[in-house]
């Protein structure tokens, strides 16, 4: 969601908070603005992007700052409404990431006391509540007002004549970059990157002054010791490195990320069987397992049942995290298995909390190291996928599937032999994917015809539903065609009526046990008129009779299938939304993390 960054120290902030926000455009945003404190303080924002507000703001003089990237909750994307806000002397201004539940509430008490507000936002109150309890203490008057504030946040408090920031985070990220002499605060390691690689990860209920000395972090009132983590990868990890697009580069960056991930898991005795974790000791009765996730991530959790219930005949259960958060009763398998690519994203955590509160052993699997996500479980599987920018997820999408892959594989006993083939095949999956990404002709042929439509269906049966659910998420984020994901035999379930020469059909197929049912469906939809687009292993001659265009992908053990198809599916999206001079990197309305309900 928003971004938020701040500086203290010895150089100009102005162009460090512009450097920071540009690192943070990935996350997705609407508005931006910057704070900077000298004699008083002075704020430039606007609705649009970083770079042209950059370009309006003359010379600011100032060691310290703060800035942000607005992705709108509350009130729309406009100057008034973006941030940063201040209160009604101008005296303190705060940048927030996150929503105040009860800020109705606080707005009207403030208004009593003689406060104005300008903007339509949660935010706004932040402020005020701080000049309301200031008294020639900010850290005190910042502590004192965050007990007034129901919610969730990241903010960074800026105020004139203090030598220090404030920053505190309950539920959304927050990191401190340290430096020589200068420090740093933001919602995300890449907006420091350039500065320092040296972090300190805020937790949940944390207070933290940061000056031009050095920092402090205050919880219940009290300093705690913090710890310093080294971040190891560089920000030219973060750059395109020559592509188009960071979406694209993550594409390509795939057969790297799995190899780097299968290193952490399969040792020089490929066909050990020992895992991590062990999910048949973990389970230990017949109470299902149960996968909790959101969004890109769901559809991995989804794959992952038929994962687990195959190799390890395991019950498993898949919840939307943000439904299951107001089931009456919470998960209550022995074994919870989050996935949330941030680690920071909201319903998950909720959902997280809520399944370790019923006594369930809780294992997150997340991208990101020192998350919410990962101090929150008892054990972390990380997905090494390294930095991804762009917000639709690819390349975290399909190591999340090789770690569902690995806990199954790695815990299974049974057949050695069975265990040495799957393992083998795991280990080949780069090089089909590298086969797969060298030859796209095919997938361009048919996102140039699938550009010309303004509404898509995707079908898949077995492992490949989710699949077809992954794909459609991503035709419709990217290239902002409608995109409906279903189960193969579902189609014909109400949604035919839609059917007919303007509403292609791309099918997924495999060499398994559906493959008859989804040559049937193709018929059936052939038979509404309706252009069909398939999916289908290389060799597979049958399909080119029913489909009006094919996409070939290199055979696989039917097992793996859902992660050559992903791919090629993801960059089905990429050229159809390319040949529609869509923002691919950014996509209207949409956010990297997740961090609001």
């Amino acid at each position: 969601m928003c971004g938020i960054v701040g500086y203290v120290g010895y150089r100009q902030a102005q162009p460090i908070l512009f450097n920071s926000l540009f690192r943070l455009e990935y996350r997705g945003y609407d508005s931006c603005g910057i704070a900077i404190a000298d004699n008083g303080i002075t704020v430039y924002k606007d609705a649009g992007k970083v770079g042209n507000l950059e370009k309006r703001v003359p010379h600011l003089e100032g060691t310290a700052g703060i800035g942000h990237t607005r992705w709108a909750t509350h009130g729309e994307p406009n100057q008034i409404n973006a941030h940063p806000h201040c209160d009604c002397s101008g005296r303190f201004a705060v940048v927030h990431n996150g929503i105040i539940g009860n800020y109705r509430l606080l707005k009207k008490q403030l208004i009593a006391e003689g406060h104005r507000f300008i903007s339509e936002t949660d935010s706004e109150v932040i402020p005020h509540l701080i000049e309301k309890y200031y008294r020639g203490d900010l850290e005190g008057a910042v502590a004192t007002a965050l007990k007034d504030v129901e919610g969730c946040y990241a903010i960074i408090v800026l105020a004139a004549g203090e030598s220090d920031l404030v920053a505190a985070r309950k539920g959304n990220p927050l990191i401190i970059g340290i430096g020589d002499r200068e420090n740093f605060v933001a919602s995300d390691v890449p907006a420091v990157l350039d500065d320092t690689n040296r972090v300190v990860y805020l937790e949940d209920g944390d207070l933290g002054v940061i000056s031009t000395a050095g920092i402090r972090i205050m919880r219940d009132g009290r300093e705690v010791a913090w710890e310093e983590k080294k971040i190891l990868w560089s920000v030219e990890d973060a750059q395109r490195a020559g592509y188009e697009h960071f979406m694209l580069k993550e594409i390509h960056e795939q057969p790297r990320v799995i190899r780097d991930t299968l290193i952490g898991w399969l040792s020089s005795d490929e066909s050990s069987g020992e895992s991590l974790v062990d999910l048949t000791k973990m389970q230990g009765d017949i109470r299902p397992l149960t996968l909790l996730a959101c969004g890109t991530s769901y559809h991995a959790a989804l794959v992952g049942r038929y994962i687990i219930e195959k190799v390890l005949g395991i019950p498993v259960r898949v919840e939307l995290a943000s439904e299951v958060n107001y089931y009456d009763r919470p998960p209550d398998g022995a074994v919870a298995i989050a996935i949330t690519q941030s680690g920071e994203t909201a319903d998950t955590l909720r959902a997280m909390k809520r399944a370790k509160a019923a006594g369930c052993l809780l294992l997150a699997i997340t991208n990101v190291m020192d998350s919410s996500a990962s101090r929150i479980a008892d054990e972390v599987v990380y997905t090494r996928a390294g930095p991804e920018i762009g917000v639709a997820a690819t390349k975290s999408f399909a190591v999340q599937l090789i770690i569902l892959y690995s806990l199954a594989i790695l815990s299974y006993k049974v057949d050695a032999r069975r265990l040495a083939d799957l393992v083998m095949e795991l280990r080949q999956l780069p090089e089909k994917l590298e086969r797969l990404l060298s030859d796209k002709d095919g997938i361009k042929e048919c996102a140039g015809y699938l550009a010309g439509y303004e509404s898509v269906f995707f079908i898949g049966r077995g492992i490949n539903y989710p699949i077809a659910l992954e794909g459609a998420l991503k035709l419709k984020e990217i290239s902002y065609i409608h995109a409906e994901g279903y189960a193969a035999g579902e189609l014909k379930h109400g949604s035919f009526a839609l059917l007919g020469e303007n509403t292609p059909v791309v099918a997924i197929l495999a060499r398994d046990n559906t493959y008859q049912a989804m040559l049937s469906n193709i018929k059936e939809v052939k038979a509404r008129k309706a252009p069909v687009i398939a999916l289908a292993e290389e060799g597979d001659d049958n399909v080119g009779e029913f489909a009006d265009m094919v996409i070939s992908v290199p055979a696989v053990d039917l097992l793996f299938s859902a992660v050559v198809n992903v791919v090629a599916l993801q960059l089905l999206a990429y050229y159809t939304a390319r040949e529609r001079g869509c923002p691919i990197d950014t996509p209207r309305n949409l956010a990297k993390s997740v961090t609001v309900e």
